[in-house]
C-alpha cells in the first residue's frame, strides 16, 4: 500500500531511497535535498521551498540522514541548500513518526516536549547485518587500492570478531588471505578457530603484530595504543572502520609515517543504491511492525 514519506536532508544513500519508494508508487515530499538533481522531474517526488510544507499534516512518517547529525546542532544535509536545525525539524514533527540513524541521546531529550515517535534505523539488527557486506567489500577495496602487493597470501589481522569482523574474514579468506581474527572473549575466539581462521587474544598483541601486512581494526575504542603501534612493521597498511574514536592510535601512525586510513560509513560511499534498498526494506518492516499494533 503506498504511503506519503516527508524526506528531509541526507546523502546520497537517502536519494536513492527516494527514488526507490517513489518507484513503489509513494508520494515523496523533500526538503533539504535542493541539490539532487537525479531527483528532478521524478513522478512522485516534490520539492518543497519549506520544511513545514514537506512535513505535511497528512505525512504520517518523516525519514531523516543517517547519521542524523554531525555537529549535535543540524541535521546532514549535503544536498540541501541551507542547513536545517535539529529543533526547527522537531517543532514540526508532532504526533508523528521519524525514522533516521545514528540518532543522539541529545535528539530524544529535544523531543521529550514533542508527541514524536522516534526509529533509529541503524539499530535494526536486519540492517546491521546486511550493511556488513558493503563495509567488507569497501575494506578490501581499499586494500587493494592502497598496497603495492596483492592480497592473495598476504597477512591480515582484523580487530574484532562481531558482524563486520565475521563478514570481512571469510571475504578474506575467500582470496586466499592469511587471516587472523583477534577478540576478547573466549566465545569468540573458539568461533574464530570454528570458522577456519587464525585466533588472537587482543590484550597479548604486541610483538606479534611485527608478522601483518594489513591490520583492519573494528572495534569502537583504542586497541592499538601508542605502546603497542611501536610493533607494526613500517610497511603495513592500517585500516580503521570504527566510529569515533577509532581503535587506532592515530598520533603514533602519522609520527611513524604509517599509511592509516580512517574509513567510516563505508556502505553509503561504495555502495549506495545497494544500501538505499536495505534501508527501504528495513523501514517497510518497521511500517508493519507498527501498524500491527
Amino acid at each position: 500500500m503506498s504511503k506519503k514519506f516527508a524526506v528531509i536532508g541526507g546523502d546520497l544513500r537517502i536519494i536513492k531511497l527516494v527514488k526507490l519508494l517513489a518507484e513503489d508508487g509513494n508520494e515523496i515530499y523533500t526538503f533539504g535535498l535542493e541539490k539532487a538533481e537525479e531527483l528532478k522531474n521524478i513522478k512522485n517526488v516534490f520539492f518543497c521551498d519549506k520544511i513545514n510544507k514537506a512535513i505535511k499534516e497528512d505525512v504520517e512518517v518523516v525519514i531523516g540522514p543517517i547519521p542524523f547529525s554531525s555537529n549535535g546542532k543540524d541535521i546532514n544535509c549535503p544536498f540541501g541548500e541551507k542547513q536545517i536545525s535539529i529543533r526547527e525539524m522537531l517543532h514540526y514533527l508532532n504526533a508523528k513518526i521519524l525514522i533516521a540513524g545514528s540518532i543522539s541521546p541529545e535528539v530524544y531529550n529535544m523531543a521529550s516536549d514533542e508527541y514524536i515517535e522516534i526509529i533509529d534505523i541503524m539499530k535494526r539488527e536486519e540492517l546491521a547485518v546486511l550493511n556488513t557486506i558493503s563495509t567488507a567489500e569497501g575494506a578490501i577495496e581499499i586494500a587493494i587500492s592502497n598496497t603495492n602487493k596483492i592480497l592473495h597470501g598476504s597477512n591480515v589481522l582484523i580487530l574484532g570478531f562481531g558482524r563486520i569482523g565475521k563478514v570481512l574474514a571469510r571475504k578474506l579468506a575467500g582470496l586466499a588471505v592469511k587471516v587472523t581474527c583477534a577478540a576478547r572473549k573466549e566465545a569468540d575466539l573458539a568461533w574464530i578457530k570454528a570458522y577456519g581462521h587464525n585466533s588472537c587474544n587482543i590484550n597479548t598483541l604486541g610483538e606479534n603484530l611485527r608478522k601483518f601486512d594489513i591490520i583492519i581494526n573494528t572495534v569502537p575504542h583504542l586497541i592499538l595504543t601508542e605502546e603497542k603501534m611501536q610493533y607494526v612493521k613500517d610497511d603495513c597498511l592500517l585500516i580503521d572502520l570504527a566510529s569515533n574514536p577509532g581503535g587506532i592510535d592515530k598520533k603514533s601512525a602519522k609520527d611513524r609515517n604509517l599509511k592509516l586510513i580512517w574509513a567510516l560509513a563505508l556502505p553509503g560511499k561504495v555502495a549506495p543504491l545497494t544500501t538505499a534498498e536495505f534501508i527501504k526494506d528495513t523501514i517497510y518492516n518497521i511500517l508493519k511492525e507498527i501498524y500491527k499494533k
